[in-house]
């Protein structure tokens, strides 16, 4: 059941959304291409949603446009940080064989959630909020998730590294150090 100021808050949201949707979509469409601009109306709608209560009641749009431009920038940013991480993947690629093995051992050893998780992320190129949907979690405990996952993936794989450059020099077993 609605409660009542649900449903005064909701229609307020769809008041603003009916005045500043359109204007935002021309807004960033002229600045990116279709689908980012797309990407990046769901993100401004979602702010606005969210932080509702702090949209001007007179005046939306230019509050809004100055969401969309840091929720562009957040896009903007996050495409650069994928390329640089997918020329660093190309670049330091080991030879055919050896990196797939290392790399699919340590996914390996990873729990099914943490693999799946990157699996989203990597293989399917989803942003931790769509990621969220695919889960059914909320964005922020995606992005938390899948922040723990990559690192706990980095850890196996530099564990490996070190493990065979090392040797294990300095321990003995049961962990502790001679």
């Amino acid at each position: 059941m609605v409660t009542e100021p649900d449903a005064e808050r909701r229609l307020r949201f769809e008041r603003v959304v009916g005045q500043v949707y359109e204007p935002l979509q021309r807004f960033l469409l002229r600045r990116t291409d279709p689908a980012t601009a797309d990407d990046v109306l769901g993100d401004v709608l979602l702010v606005l949603w969210r932080r509702l209560d702090d949209v001007p009641a007179g005046e939306p749009l230019p509050w809004a446009y100055g969401v969309a431009r840091g929720c562009l920038g957040n896009a903007r940013r996050s495409a650069a940080r994928q390329e640089r991480l997918v020329e660093r993947i190309a670049r330091e690629r080991p030879a055919a064989g050896d990196g797939d093995d290392r790399l699919a051992g340590a996914l390996e050893a990873l729990p099914e959630a943490d693999r799946e998780l990157l699996r989203l992320w990597a293989w399917e190129q989803l942003p931790p909020r769509e990621i969220a949907v695919v889960l059914g979690v909320s964005a922020n405990a995606a992005t938390i998730r899948l922040h723990r996952a990559k690192r706990r993936l980095r850890n196996l794989l530099g564990e490996r590294k070190d493990a065979h450059a090392a040797g294990h020099e300095g321990l003995r077993e049961g962990g502790g150090a001679r």
